[in-house]
């Protein structure tokens, strides 16, 4: 006799159908891009129009999923498949936080597409591949499996090529989309062998049972060293994919590009390396030489992408090195294992710089103002000494307010970094030149500044405390590179101090010509690929159809 089915036995049923809610906005999406690809190509209004109301329904489907995680907490939806060959959605804060990030920007972005391409005879394909680079977005961050999780890696790899190359006649564009398709697959061949180890070493394709095993130190003996190689190959994927040094040149020639394609790299893309670093982030703890590697690579990547930028001209190609900077310092802070920290980190960027893309037509002023930080006075070493001394002493004083107690020496150090850059707006108020205003002024933006670092990290710990794993207690090896770090961010701070209009000195003209072609390392890097080879009919390098006339005076 069958027992008949009482509501208890529905329960957890319905709760995997609830937690399947996600599903929802990359489906969405999914459609407005085959609608978008029917419709025709020149001023396909309908189905611009579909993708906006796409995107603006994949946020009201975060929104919903929020209810669902708040009523019956984190968990992975209803399997499609078996075992390891199986797709499901998982949905907690960092999955939730990421895809109203994605469907937000995803929404802006379509909008100002909708306009800024208005005319091109190929509006339609564009606004396809980009709804189904936004539905692939979506299916990567709410991955439950390792399956979904490859292959949306991959897919959203192979949509972005499709974007980078909407002006196949460009030579820099089709350069840079050569570059990322080879990154792109040696990072793609270190994310499936990262996945093949993590199911040998814990049984299992499920994302969540992994991270519960990987949190309790559980792995069969003799399989013991897999999870830090499986570490270590997440950790290069990672790296391949946030354009870290030295493979950071396609992401620099992002200007070949139309502007809406570059504000949607910050929409999951390119950052999608800090989310595999997060999402793994019990794993990364298995890998503390993995880890340090982490904090080295996007340390200098950091420090290299921010001194290049000062050096550009160009509005977009500005951006495009203060985007590689940032990837560098959200590596570094994934590498100091501050993962709550560097989810914070990956919005807050993903918003700013999606908007100065977008807004980088009539932002020249402000580039130039970022271009050139010493507009009023320069400071002498006393000066900046006194700034310096006081910034840390707002830092100590704010940082008392909130307790440094309870924080890990990683985020101190890290905050000590951050009030670096404070240091210098203080060093511009303290010039003998500055007026009372701008010392006020600076003075403010200081305690501002380290009140918000606190603030937003204490929620953020609050917010992810059992979704992130808490930052361990550093080692010998952990402490030597904090103390680099810092000793090293410093002296660059000092010397931006000291020398805010180095980049446009005479005697720096040389220096100023190596950095601005960002030491010759994507020279490098297309001469290995055969980037500057040439056809002898045409003078392009191979596989580049020549400009057409509207490529041209575009």
């Amino acid at each position: 006799m069958i027992p008949p089915f009482t509501l208890p036995d529905l329960a957890p049923h319905l709760i995997s159908l609830a937690r399947a809610l996600p599903l929802l906005a990359p489906l969405a999406l999914a459609f407005a891009s085959l609608y978008a690809f029917k419709a025709p190509g020149l001023r396909p209004r309908r189905a611009v129009q579909v993708a906006e109301a796409s995107a603006l329904g994949a946020m009201l489907v975060a929104l919903l999923s929020a209810l669902v995680l708040a009523a019956y907490g984190p968990g992975t939806g209803p399997a499609l498949g078996y075992g390891l060959v199986a797709f499901a959605p998982r949905l907690d804060l960092v999955s939730l936080i990421l895809m109203l990030l994605v469907s937000f920007i995803g929404w802006l972005v379509l909008r100002y597409a909708g306009t800024f391409l208005d005319g091109e005879p190929r509006q339609g394909p564009f606004t396809g591949f980009m709804t189904a680079t936004l539905a692939a977005v979506l299916m990567l961050v709410q991955a439950g499996t390792l399956l979904q999780l490859v292959a949306a890696w991959i897919v959203t790899s192979l949509l972005l090529h499709q974007l980078l190359l909407f002006y196949p006649g460009r030579i820099a564009a089709a350069r840079a989309a050569r570059k990322k398709f080879i990154v792109s697959r040696i990072g793609d061949a270190a994310l499936i062998g990262a996945a093949v180890l993590l199911a040998i070493a814990y049984g299992t394709g499920d994302i969540g049972q992994i991270l519960a095993a990987a949190q309790a130190g559980e792995s069969a003996a003799s399989q013991s060293a897999l999870p830090a190689f499986a570490a270590a190959l997440l950790a290069l994927a990672a790296l391949l994919k946030s354009a870290q040094f030295p493979t950071h040149g396609w992401l620099t020639e992002v200007m070949e590009t139309p502007t809406p394609v570059s504000a949607l790299l910050h929409a999951g893309i390119v950052n999608a390396g800090g989310f595999l670093l997060i999402r793994f982030a019990d794993v990364m703890l298995q890998a503390p030489v993995v880890l340090a590697v982490l904090v080295m690579v996007g340390g200098f990547t950091a420090l290299f992408g921010s001194v290049v930028m000062l050096t550009q001209s160009a509005v977009k190609s500005s951006l495009a090195w203060s985007t590689v900077a940032q990837m560098g310092f959200m590596i570094l802070q994934c590498g100091l294992a501050l993962f709550p920290i560097a989810l914070l980190h990956i919005v807050a960027h993903s918003l700013y710089k999606a908007h100065a893309f977008l807004s980088s037509g009539s932002a020249v002023e402000t580039v130039a103002a970022i271009r050139r930080p010493g507009p009023v006075a320069i400071p002498d070493a006393r000066a900046v000494g006194r700034a310096f001394l006081l910034a840390l002493a707002i830092y100590a004083v704010i940082g008392l307010l909130f307790g440094f107690a309870d924080k890990p020496p990683q985020a101190l150090a890290l905050g000590a970094i951050l009030i670096f850059g404070v240091a210098y707006l203080i060093a511009q108020g303290l010039a003998d030149a500055a007026p009372r205003a701008l010392t006020w002024r600076t003075a403010l933006y200081a305690v501002s500044a380290a009140t918000a670092y606190f603030a937003l990290q204490r929620l953020a710990d609050w917010l992810l405390t059992g979704t992130l794993p808490a930052t361990p207690a550093p080692g010998p090896l952990e402490w030597t590179l904090m103390l680099l770090a810092v000793v090293t961010f410093g002296a660059v701070a000092v010397a931006q101090s000291l020398f805010p209009l180095w980049a446009y000195h005479p005697a720096a003209a040389g220096l100023r010509v190596h950095l601005a072609n960002g030491l010759y390392v994507n020279a490098l890097f297309d001469r290995l690929i055969g980037g500057w080879s040439t056809d002898k009919k045409t003078g392009l390098c191979p596989s580049i159809t020549p400009p057409t006339p509207a490529a041209i005076k575009e």
